[in-house]
Order: structure tokens, then sequence, then C-alpha cells
């Protein structure tokens, strides 16, 4: 899953760049609200996490016309303001949801965890499942529905599972993969998907990825 980040305070932007990439997410990280407005309408983003005061232009405002133009992206906020008023405010420009600083880490995980499955309508599932399969997303492994026993995954293969799995039953080009699985630094290279998607399957079973000739590949089942 691919998230921005805008946040002005270096220490803390470090800090969540670092937590969030143990988590296996591909983040790109904007300081300014006036880059933030244009990356974040153009660039495939599955998660905003935004500040609210930021220079160039106040994040509150970045928000409003990111939806006012249409852009439909769960936006987590972060703030040091705790008013009720400022909440309410973020709420009534499109946030999905909000937190105060300071905050623990693993808060922050979980909220991302949930907007996330809320956004491809599985807000109701504890943990996340498709196909007959659970995905432990803290220690990134995963088992069969009603077995015990766990396979254990690299840090690649949980990448690319989550992401099938939150959008099982839908045909994914390598390309669109590319998209939501690196951030926008890293070199992209398609044939790097196939490598992982072939390492996937034998662990999980060749039948749960399918691939469509010309189209690119599919996790079978749908969610359950």
């Amino acid at each position: 899953m691919r998230l921005l980040l805008v946040e002005d305070h270096v220490p803390l932007a470090d800090e969540l760049l670092a937590d969030l990439a143990r988590q296996g997410y591909a983040v790109d990280w904007l300081a300014d609200g006036r880059d933030a407005l244009y990356q974040g309408a153009s660039e495939p983003y599955d998660l905003i996490i935004l500040d609210l005061g930021l220079p160039g232009k106040p994040g509150l405002q970045v928000l409003t016309e990111w939806r006012a133009g249409g852009l439909s992206v769960p936006v987590l906020i972060l703030t040091a303001r705790g008013s009720w008023a400022e909440r309410i405010e973020g709420l009534k420009a499109g946030a999905d949801d909000y937190l105060s600083k300071p905050f623990h880490p693993e808060e922050l995980q979980l909220r991302i965890q949930v907007l996330l499955r809320r956004a491809h309508g599985l807000a109701n599932q504890p943990q996340l499942q498709a196909a007959g399969w659970l995905l432990d997303e803290g220690r990134q492994c995963v088992r069969r529905k009603g077995e015990g026993e766990e396979v254990e995954l690299t840090s690649a293969e949980f990448r690319l599972l989550r992401y099938f799995m939150l959008h099982a039953g839908q045909i994914l080009s390598k390309s669109h993969l590319a998209e939501h699985l690196y951030d926008g630094e890293t070199e992209r290279d398609s044939n790097v998907i196939e490598v992982h998607v072939n390492h996937l399957r034998r662990k999980i079973g060749r039948e749960m990825i399918e691939t469509r000739r010309g189209q690119g590949y599919r996790f079978s089942g749908g969610a359950v």
C-alpha cells in the first residue's frame, strides 16, 4: 500500500517514515501544503496522513480542495491541536479520522489498517481475510482460516499479499501493483512483481493467484 505523509516536523516525519516502512508501507513524504495539494491529487495513493499546521498552505485548506476536486482517498489528520472545534472542522472538510499528537505508534498503525479495510468494504473484519486466508499484519504472516499453522512471508511477499487481499476478486495489472507497492523514489520493475507472485504461489498455492493473460493477476475467491 502506498501512503502520502504530509508533515513539516522533520524528526516526527523521520520517525513515522521508519515505522511505516517496517509495517510494509511505501511512503512518500512532503512538508509543504502546496506540494501536497498537487501530489495528493495526481499520484495513486491508498491513504494520506495529513498534518494541519503546514507551511505554504494549511492542511485544512489542502483537504478541502482535495475533496472539492473529487479525491476520495482516505485521509487521516495528525495535529497537535486539541480543540473540539478544529476536530469538527477537519471532519466537515472530509477527514476520515483524526489523531492528536502525541500518539502511540501502534495506535496510528491500527487506525491505518481500519481505514484501509473500510475503504474496501471490509470494515467489520477484526483481521484482514480473503479467499479463506487470514493475514496477521502485525507479525506479517498468513494462515488458512480454521487452521493454526502459519506461513512466514518476506516483507515483499507480505506487501503484495496484503494488496491482493484488500482487492480480492479484482484484476490487477503489473503496472498497477507497482504503482501501489513502491514509493515515488523507487524504480519500478514489473518483472520483480512476477517474481514475488511466483514466490507467493509456492507458499499459499498456485490456484490462489490467477494469471489473466494481457491483463494481470487476480487473487481468487473474493473477500470472505
